[in-house]
């Protein structure tokens, strides 16, 4: 069975248990950024007051595999053609992956003796890309209903 695994056409061999460890190690390395360590940040005592920074991280990942092998014959251009070629076996493989992490504060947590309060982060880009959307909306939207009634 191991030899089915690792052995796939005369042009090649794949490991597939080295590439489903690469695989997973990849995998925790991107889900480490995402842990409660990630979130929240180390408290700064500020006086008698606390402040704990927080965050959102977004992980997103992808991963592709593919292999196959073939016998037959094959009958290449006659330009082209070897002495001999054009018979046996073939085989191939490949894959690739891709991820990104992204994180941003969104609040600090403020522990004071008058109690605990959490205080949004504006993050302006959202707050413009939102305006724009909305006003980009209303115009079409204007636009539309300046047109007037369709007629069939």
């Amino acid at each position: 069975m191991d030899k089915d695994i690792k052995e796939f056409g005369a042009a090649g061999e794949v490991d597939l248990h080295q590439t489903m460890d690469d695989i997973n190690s990849t995998m925790v390395s991107f889900l480490e950024t995402a842990s409660v360590d990630k979130v929240y940040g180390a408290p700064i005592q500020v006086g008698s007051t606390t402040i704990i920074p927080t965050a959102e991280n977004l992980v997103v990942m992808g991963f592709g595999a593919g292999a196959g092998s073939g016998r037959g014959d094959f009958q290449p251009d006659e330009e082209d053609a070897e002495p001999g070629e054009g018979t046996g076996e073939a085989g191939g493989g490949g894959g690739g992956g891709g991820g990104r992490t992204l994180s941003r504060p969104v609040a600090i947590v403020i522990a004071s003796p008058e109690g605990v309060r959490v205080e949004p982060v504006a993050d302006r880009t959202k707050v413009i890309m939102a305006a724009i959307t909305a006003a980009g909306f209303v115009a079409g939207m204007f636009m539309r209903m300046s047109r007037g009634p369709k007629s069939f």
